[in-house]
């Protein structure tokens, strides 16, 4: 049995939510996830809290189930692990990621579909709050389960203010935003000079930066940047909508 399948079956024994866990962690709920499907292996820091938050002893989460049940290599088992040694520290590394993962993986399909969690990501109340370096949470955003109307490549959430992007992004209403490459057109959540836009977006071959309102009536609210402008831009993500077509075209 896997780290992450023990972490997993004894919180659930505790009737512990990942929420719940996150919080005693001092983590975020996916952060939980990632522990508990293998993609991440908790801290020393973490792994101490997580012993107590747990109620358990080192011994009860690290132990090899194989001690009991020892079987002799084959020859393909065996050739398996004559490569694995002979990796670099980063390559047994990536190996034991990758193994820890499929196992998760091979352990949620054992469960069953209703045995899973749905996925939590931060839906931030402001698109201001989205730029805060470290929001407070339950202040600044509230998590939410990617279920239902929640794009399942989403990785968080927005609250829009403002009319500039209506009728398709209303006042009021919440965007979803992954990290994917913004292409021309693409909609996307943007920081210039300290201030939080959701806006439409291009960049021309001379390399200003355009970000236009989809509410051609609230032109005045677009945005323009010159590469020798002196001006901050970050891009926070990809609101997960269609492309729509730049003002012009």
């Amino acid at each position: 049995m896997s780290l992450g399948k023990r972490i997993r079956d004894r919180r659930k024994e505790l009737g512990m939510t990942r929420v719940e866990l996150a919080a005693l962690l001092g983590v975020s709920p996916s952060a939980v996830g990632n522990y508990e499907t293998g993609v991440s292996f908790p801290k020393e820091e973490i792994m101490l809290r997580l012993f107590d938050s747990l109620e358990v002893d080192p011994n009860t989460l690290f132990q090899d189930s194989f001690q009991h049940n020892k079987q002799p290599l084959d020859q393909k088992e065996r050739r398996l692990l004559e490569n694995y040694r002979g990796l670099s520290p980063l390559g047994r590394e990536t190996v034991r990621t990758m193994v820890d993962a499929l196992c998760a993986y091979r352990d949620e399909a054992e469960a069953g579909p209703e045995a899973a969690e749905p996925r939590m990501i931060p839906l931030y109340r402001t698109p201001a709050a989205a730029g805060y370096a470290a929001p407070a949470f339950g202040e600044d955003f509230d998590y939410i389960p990617v279920t239902g109307d929640v794009p399942p490549a989403a990785e968080f959430g927005v609250r829009i203010q403002g009319d500039s992007m209506a009728p398709f992004i209303a006042d009021g209403s919440v965007v979803y935003v992954n990290r994917d490459p913004l292409k021309a057109g693409d909609v996307g959540i943007f920081c210039v000079d300290g201030d939080i836009f959701c806006k439409q977006y291009y960049k021309d071959p001379a390399g200003m930066v355009y970000l236009f309102s989809l509410n051609r009536a609230r032109a005045d609210a677009d945005l323009m940047l010159t590469a020798a402008g002196g001006r901050s831009l970050v891009c926070f993500g990809r609101v997960i909508l269609r492309a729509f077509p730049l003002p012009w075209r």
